[in-house]
């Protein structure tokens, strides 16, 4: 009788394959209120690879990650227009040259983009129509529009790959806090029962070509790729 294999056994949404809900109990957001906020402290998150800073602007509460230098009772500013570093302001209000984090893809979305330990992008220039260029970590250049927001700085915690896990055990509880599928196991090394892969005759892998909507055990290989084919 067969087995579910490890894609469709993830997407059954099992106990063994499932975040631990505590790892994602801070959310990530930017507030509504402006003017100046005060670092309550500096907390861990397991879902995250940068410490965050629980800091409250009025009455309202909310969390960044850490920019590098922040200690508790450090007072910043929402929406100010002076750029110091740890301030959060639109970026049309950031001039050229700058380090941000935690950008916004859309204005008031909290910040999606630039969010893990040690990164940050650069502020280009100002174009025309309220865009601002900004240099990823990947060198590419994106436009975003100038009322997005973003905190000036670096991320903390800059020296995190430097220290290996040095055992298999603690890389385990990382990844399993966060449900991310480690160790991985290549497919064609598997057993055929286990993956559409596997199989010990002959290493010869094929490419397989999988529909959009096929089911997970099937979705495997190409994903609908745009053509096939040698390139003439």
């Amino acid at each position: 009788m067969g087995k579910r294999i490890i894609s469709q056994a993830r997407g059954h949404g099992s106990l063994t394959y499932q975040a631990r809900k505590r790892a994602y109990i801070y959310k990530i957001k930017y507030p509504m209120h402006e003017g100046e906020a005060e670092i309550l402290s500096i907390i861990h998150s397991a879902a995250h690879s940068a410490p965050l800073l629980k800091v409250r602007a009025g009455a309202e509460l909310f969390y960044i990650p850490a920019f590098n230098g922040a200690v508790a009772g450090q007072k910043i500013s929402v929406n100010a227009t002076q750029p110091l570093i740890g301030n959060i302001l639109p970026l049309k209000l950031i001039p050229p040259g700058s380090a941000v984090y935690n950008i916004e893809n859309n204005p008031g979305d909290g910040g999606k983009m630039i969010r893990s330990a040690g990164s940050s992008a650069q502020v280009v220039k100002q174009h025309e129509h309220n865009k601002i260029a900004l240099l990823m970590p990947n060198k590419k250049e994106i436009m975003l529009s100038g009322d997005c927001r973003a905190t000036i700085g670096v991320i903390a915690g800059s020296g995190r790959n430097l220290k290996p896990f040095i055992k298999a055990g603690p890389k385990w509880y990382k990844m399993k806090a966060r449900n991310k599928l480690w160790p991985r196991t290549s497919a064609v090394k598997m057993n055929a029962i286990d993956h559409p892969f596997g199989s010990g005759r002959g290493k010869r892998i094929k490419s397989k070509i999988a529909k959009r909507n096929a089911p997970p055990g099937t979705r495997v290989g190409h994903i609908r790729p745009r053509r096939t084919g040698r390139t003439r």
